[in-house]
């Protein structure tokens, strides 16, 4: 059994996101600390740190990796939360922040909130993504 999207009628149609996800009764729930799209040792080579679109499918990645190494997949993950540094830069690289997305998780849209925030714990990191899955045992 997998997660069951749960779109009130009442709330409006999403697109690119869902309203809530319904975990299976005998799911395992995971939690992905936040993820950066760059960490504060990698300007340690002189590196200008990416941008923001490049910085997005990194810290995805590094979400995904967290999930795939509890024994899950990108149709798991249930909620995410992205926090971005400047949500001008977010919304003028949509576009390809959504190739991103769906070379990763395809059409799979969890629960999810984007926040803007002044600055994240590493240097130069303009994303950080913090997630949970749910895991269901094949057995």
């Amino acid at each position: 059994m997998k997660l069951e999207i749960v779109n009130p009628e009442s709330l409006g149609a999403p697109k690119g996101w869902n309203h809530g996800l319904l975990a299976p009764r005998e799911g395992r729930i995971l939690f992905v600390a936040g993820q950066t799209g760059w960490d504060a040792g990698d300007g340690a080579s002189g590196r200008q740190a990416p941008g923001l679109v490049e910085q997005f499918g990194h810290a995805l990645d590094k979400v995904l990796t967290v999930v795939r190494a509890a024994g899950g997949a990108p149709e798991d993950v249930a909620r995410m939360t992205v926090y971005v540094t400047d949500l001008d830069a977010y919304r003028a690289g949509r576009a390809q922040l959504g190739e991103i997305w769906r070379a990763r998780l395809g059409k799979h849209y969890p629960a999810m909130a984007l926040l803007e925030v002044s600055r994240l714990v590493d240097h130069g990191a303009l994303v950080e993504i913090e997630a949970t899955a749910v895991l269901v045992d094949s057995r």
